[in-house]
């Protein structure tokens, strides 16, 4: 049997934590988080870790191993989770990798191009630069220093737009001259399941969610990193909009309806996303065993 890495993928609130357990027992493997938030230590409830008892069942990779002090990005995440992948392959035949960041999926999937570590000075001056000035400031900058990118960029993300500048202004070259998106050539089989449902269903199942987060701490989570709110790896949602109702700016209420609509948002943008690879073979959360089926079919063709 060749190496084989099972990628389960989908919205956020789908089941991917669950049916990758269900399918980490069944074929007696180990599972790598592909989850750009859950392997920050200091957030659980607002990342939806696999509770304690999930953890137990099966071994989990890259949850809870870094801090948000730390400096980290999809480049980063490739190298840790490919030399992780090439260790557990020596004892393991099948894998299984799961999580909402497409980036880092695709960072192991097709390899990541290589991106300068960053400068704490500029990214501090360049989020400075966004408070008082906009974002708007940031699209102008951009387009005098790398036309190229700033016509491809999500101009509204503001994320994108201080990582692009910061190459920009460390390298003195553009940001676009990084990104040669050549996939590359990994020693392993790569398997992709997608799980989709109906789209009122999947939203029910958000609202639900973050009512359950809100119930279970999420509130006092969020209070225990505030002082840190500044932190890229803090901008995130369910703690972004907890932090705009500690500075009194939305009320509580807001604050959650605000969560909820924007944990909706970035599910219709990850499926937007996963739609465009046609590698991937699509099921409901409740196939588990077509699933399987499938997956064994495909491992001895």
């Amino acid at each position: 049997m060749k190496k084989t890495l099972l990628v389960v993928q989908g919205p956020t609130g789908i089941g991917k934590s669950n049916l990758s357990i269900h399918l980490a027992k069944h074929f007696q493997t180990e599972i790598i988080s592909a989850d750009s938030r859950q392997l920050f230590k200091e957030l659980s409830i607002g990342t939806a870790v696999p509770t304690p008892e999930e953890l137990k069942q099966v071994p989990h990779h890259l949850i809870h191993s870094h801090s948000i002090f730390e400096d980290y990005n999809a480049s980063r995440f490739e190298t840790e989770a490919i030399g992780l992948i090439n260790q557990l392959f020596n004892k393991l035949d099948v894998l299984v990798m799961t999580g909402g960041s497409m980036l880092y999926v695709d960072a192991v999937c097709k390899g990541i191009d290589f991106q300068p570590d960053v400068d704490p000075v500029i990214r501090k001056k360049l989020m400075l630069d966004l408070e008082e000035k906009g974002i708007e400031h940031l699209r102008f900058q951009l387009k005098q220093l790398d036309e190229t990118y700033y016509q491809q960029v999500d101009l509204k993300n503001p994320k994108r737009l201080i990582r692009a500048l910061e190459v920009c202004l460390m390298t003195g070259k553009p940001y676009s001259s990084f990104r040669t998106e050549t996939t590359k050539k990994r020693p392993f089989r790569i398997l992709k399941i997608g799980l989709n449902m109906d789209r009122e269903q999947l939203y029910n199942r958000i609202n639900q969610r973050v009512d359950h987060m809100m119930h279970t701490g999420l509130e006092n989570e969020a209070k225990s990193i505030y002082p840190h709110k500044h932190l890229n790896s803090l901008n995130t949602v369910g703690y972004k909009e907890l932090f705009a109702y500690f500075d009194e700016e939305i009320s509580r209420e807001k604050a959650i309806v605000l969560i909820k609509r924007n944990t909706r948002h970035y599910a219709r943008k990850q499926l937007t996303w996963l739609r465009k690879d046609e590698a991937i073979h699509w099921f409901e959360p409740g196939q588990q065993t077509e699933i399987i089926d499938f997956i064994e079919k495909n491992l001895n063709p």
